[in-house]
């Protein structure tokens, strides 16, 4: 057993964990939103008003603080008024050309997913159709779910059941723009966002926040040339209004073949990996806190003051799609442990980094991608990356603090780049009299014992929930929903503020304390 020592320094404060950062996403993709989301009020399947009560109910456990909708690329190819109405009535389109011309029914649009919102406690985030659409489209779209007064528009939502305003408060303005959101370069971007930015509603009593396109992360050769390149144009003459900054990063397991048609594995699949693989992924996962790092340092150059808040709008592992008897299924994959410890590994990273990121929203909520809940039929399972989610709760809100880590080191990099990372990672937050602790032993083998520290408190009482299992492709399945779940325990209370702890290999684990003044 690896020896090691964590140290949590009450004292040092880096910055509040805003709630925003556990985030989900949302995308009329595959069947994230029909299938996993909405079944509809006839269906044999059992729901709440058409959204799947499995669904639902899962996320009320979770009570994610913000959701984002409707995409992705689909926003910019999505037209607002094609989802309101009676559903009869409808347009049926082809839509998301990106992912094999998936048809559109329009069942699930502004009111539907609001109700989503409202039900499970989350505020929405509205992506707006800056590539496909215009100025006054998205105006609209803001009057109808924001204006009290009477007008056509907000008749028209009286007429759908909803005479009072929605209140949406976050609205992102395009969606990877320099890719599937139009093929802009940052300049021309720019000049988009400042023509939409200024035709943005501004009524009264009404908060909105406003959210820009940032870089695509995964190209650090490209990141600061698309963020400088941005705010230098939109700074030339009256910069707009830009409350947040979306920056989106994937965990790629995949590249595409010579023909460029197929996704192929770059670290294993889903649920089949070596340990090698085990390590290759997570040291992948591992980048976006130089992304992080990065953006915000750019960020201050022309914003000193921090009034855009960085944003990760798009954060996740993408492996190869699993292979489904339903051709629906588009980007469905399974979820194993190795992808809950690498959930784990970037909520951390956040947490440490609660002084230069927001909000994060997962990609995506169901069915897709990282997905926390998969669906077939009438059954659902919650994958280990949502029993991550929920262990992680007591973060939010909390003063995230500074814990030393130390014990021993792998090099997950190579012999030109070098990467050495602790085998014990996690971050620490201080809520009230509570401390949340969480830890992640990244070994696949071998366990690691070791001394914690509360530097300047004592524990009056201490329970432990933990995430692992021997076989590091373990993952749940409909048949066997539960393979993969946190164990819970009380822990004896330690003696002033220190105790000893033996962290299973490839686990995830929280600690919650409750705190005595020394």
């Amino acid at each position: 057993m690896r020896p090691a020592t964590i140290t949590v320094h009450l004292q040092e404060a880096i910055a509040t964990i805003q709630p925003a950062l556990h985030g989900q996403f949302i995308e009329h993709l595959g069947t994230c939103i029909y299938g996993g989301i909405w079944v509809g009020e006839g269906s044999p399947i059992p729901n709440i008003r058409g959204l799947r009560r499995s669904t639902v109910e899962a996320l009320q456990q979770l009570k994610p603080p913000v959701v984002r909708w409707p995409g992705g690329c689909f926003a910019d190819g999505y037209h607002w008024e094609d989802g309101i109405g009676p559903r009869q009535e409808r347009p049926v389109r082809v839509a998301n050309r990106w992912w094999k011309d998936e048809i559109e029914p329009n069942g699930f649009g502004t009111h539907e997913f609001l109700d989503l919102c409202q039900l499970i406690g989350a505020e929405p985030w509205f992506n707006g159709n800056l590539g496909g659409g215009t100025p006054r489209e998205l105006s609209e779209w803001v009057e109808y779910c924001n204006y009290a007064g009477e007008t056509s528009i907000t008749r028209r939502r009286a007429d759908n059941g909803a005479p009072e305003p929605f209140g949406v408060r976050y609205w992102g303005i395009g969606n990877e723009s320099w890719d599937c959101g139009g093929k802009f370069r940052p300049d021309s971007y720019a000049d988009e966002y400042k023509r939409f930015e200024s035709h943005f509603p501004r009524f009264e009593n009404q908060s909105t926040f406003l959210i820009a396109c940032g870089p695509d992360g995964n190209k650090p050769h490209e990141t600061e040339r698309w963020t400088r390149g941005f705010f230098e144009r939109v700074g030339e003459w009256r910069r707009p209004r830009i409350d947040g900054y979306d920056a989106h990063f994937y965990t790629w397991n995949v590249r595409l073949d010579a023909e460029v048609t197929q996704m192929l594995p770059v670290a294993g699949s889903a649920t089949e990996y070596t340990v090698h693989q085990w390590y290759e992924l997570i040291h992948a996962s591992l980048e976006i806190e130089a992304l992080i790092v990065q953006q915000r340092a750019l960020l201050d150059e022309f914003d000193p003051q921090r009034a855009i808040g960085l944003i990760i709008g798009e954060w996740g592992v993408w492996h190869p799609p699993t292979k489904t008897s339903d051709a629906r299924q588009v980007l469905w994959q399974q979820s194993a442990l190795r992808d809950g410890v690498i959930t784990a590994l970037t909520l951390d990273v956040f947490h440490r980094h609660a002084n230069k990121v927001i909000m994060a929203t997962l990609a995506q909520t169901v069915n897709v991608l990282h997905a926390l809940i998969l669906t077939d039929g009438d059954r659902t399972v919650r994958t280990p990356s949502y029993h991550v989610f929920d262990m992680y709760q007591g973060h939010r809100g909390g003063m995230s603090v500074y814990a030393a880590f130390t014990g021993d080191e792998m090099d997950l990099g190579t012999a030109v780049q070098p990467r050495p990372v602790s085998l014990l990672s996690g971050s620490a937050s201080l809520k009230d009299d509570t401390l949340t602790l969480s830890v992640v032993n990244i070994h696949a083998e071998d366990a690691v014992d070791a001394e914690i520290t509360i530097a300047e408190a004592d524990a009056e009482a201490v329970t432990c929930a933990c995430l692992s299992h021997p076989d590091l492709r373990a993952h749940n399945t409909f048949d066997q929903p539960d393979s993969v779940v946190p164990s819970v325990m009380a822990l004896p209370v330690p003696a002033a503020g220190t105790w000893r702890h033996a962290f299973p290999p490839a686990s995830v684990t929280v600690f919650t304390v409750r705190l005595k003044p020394r």
